[in-house]
C-alpha cells in the first residue's frame, strides 16, 4: 500500500515571525499515524493543540491563521502556510508542532529552509495507508467583477497539479513570469517552487509597519520591490519568482484540508481568503470529493508514491 509518513527524529528551528517580529522556537517531532499535522501552543499556562483542518482557519488578511475550532477569540498560529507548502511538497501526513509564540518564524522567506529541517529529520514510512481527497467534480469561487476579478477552481485530476496567474500591473513584476504551471508529476517541489520568496511593495510595508505589522520583515527573507523595480542587490531566484510564491502559498493553503488532494488547481490572483473559500466549498458539497487510498504505491498518480531525494 502506499504509506502515510512522519519524520525520523525532533528538529527545532529559531527565528522571528514575519508580522510579529517576535522571537518563536519550534520544535518538529514525529507523530502516529492518522494524527493529521497538529500546531500545539506550548508557551501558554496549559498548552493548548490546534490540528490543521480548513475549517480551523479563523484569519486569511495576511496570511493564513489556524486556531481550535476556528474559533476567532482562542489561541491562534499564524502564517503557517509556508510550513504547510514544505509538508505537502515532501508528502508528509502527521507530525506535531511545539510553537512557543503566536507566529510560525518567516525564516528565509520561502519553504525551502522548512524542507531542510524536514529532511534533516528524515522521513519515515508509516504502517496505514496514505489517504486523499479525490476530487470528483469542479468546484469554483469568484470574488469581484472586471479589472477587481479573483478566482479559484479545483477538478478532478489523477494527481496534483497547479496552475496561477498573476496581474498587479507594477513594472518590476509585469518584466517577469505572470504564469506558472507545477505538477507533481513531472516537477521537483523543492527544486522549483521551495525557494521562491514572499514579495511585499514599499509603499505596502510603510503603512503596515505603522500598524505595528512586517516587523520581521527584511531583505533576506522577502522580494522588496518600489515603483520601479526589485531593491534586493541578488535580484530574483527565478524568472517567475512573484507567481511562483502564490503556487507555493496555495499549496500550503490547500494542506489545510488535512490530507494531499488529488485535483486540478487553477486561479487568477486568489490568495489565502479565496483557497480558504474553495477548500471549504469542496468539503461543504455533496458528492464533490471522496476519500481515497491505494492498496498498491504503484496505483498512485506518479509523484505521489516516491519519496523526494534528499539535498
Amino acid at each position: 500500500m502506499l504509506q502515510q509518513r512522519t519524520l525520523r527524529s525532533i528538529t527545532r528551528a529559531m527565528g522571528v515571525g514575519l508580522h510579529s517580529g517576535q522571537r518563536v522556537e519550534l520544535t518538529l517531532r514525529p507523530a502516529p499515524p492518522d494524527t493529521g499535522i497538529v500546531f500545539r501552543r506550548v508557551d501558554l499556562p496549559v498548552p493548548v493543540d490546534i490540528p490543521v483542518t480548513a475549517a480551523s482557519v479563523c484569519d486569511t488578511r495576511l496570511a493564513s491563521t489556524l486556531s481550535p475550532g476556528g474559533d476567532p477569540g482562542a489561541p491562534k498560529v499564524n502564517t503557517v502556510e509556508h510550513l504547510m507548502s514544505a509538508c505537502c511538497g515532501l508528502g508528509i501526513d502527521n507530525r506535531l508542532i511545539d510553537i512557543t509564540a503566536e507566529e510560525v518564524p518567516i525564516l528565509d522567506g520561502p519553504a525551502a529552509r522548512f524542507v531542510f529541517l524536514l529532511q534533516s529529520a528524515g522521513i519515515a514510512l508509516q504502517d496505514a495507508p496514505k489517504r486523499f481527497i479525490r476530487v470528483l467534480q469542479p468546484v469554483e469561487v469568484r470574488e469581484g467583477e472586471g479589472a477587481r476579478l479573483k478566482w479559484a477552481r479545483l477538478e478532478p485530476h489523477h494527481g496534483y497539479k497547479l496552475a496561477f496567474e498573476i496581474g498587479f500591473d507594477h513594472p518590476a513584476v509585469d518584466q517577469t513570469g505572470q504564469r506558472v504551471e507545477f505538477d507533481f508529476a513531472g516537477n521537483q517541489y523543492k527544486r522549483d517552487i521551495a525557494r521562491a520568496r514572499t514579495f511585499g511593495f514599499t509603499k505596502d510595508v510603510e503603512m503596515m509597519r505603522s500598524r505595528g505589522l512586517s516587523l520581521g520583515g527584511s531583505m533576506d527573507n522577502a522580494i522588496v520591490v518600489d515603483d520601479q523595480r526589485v531593491l534586493n542587490a541578488e535580484g530574483l531566484r527565478y524568472g517567475d519568482e512573484f507567481v511562483k510564491h502564490k503556487i507555493l502559498d496555495a499549496i500550503g493553503d490547500l494542506y489545510l484540508a488535512g490530507h494531499p488532494l488529488l485535483a486540478a488547481y487553477s486561479a487568477y490572483k486568489s490568495g489565502h481568503a479565496l483557497n480558504n473559500l474553495l477548500l471549504r466549498k469542496l468539503l461543504d458539497t455533496p458528492g464533490a470529493w471522496e476519500i481515497a487510498t491505494f492498496a498498491r504505491a504503484a496505483d498512485a498518480p506518479r509523484g505521489m508514491a516516491e519519496l523526494a531525494p534528499a539535498w
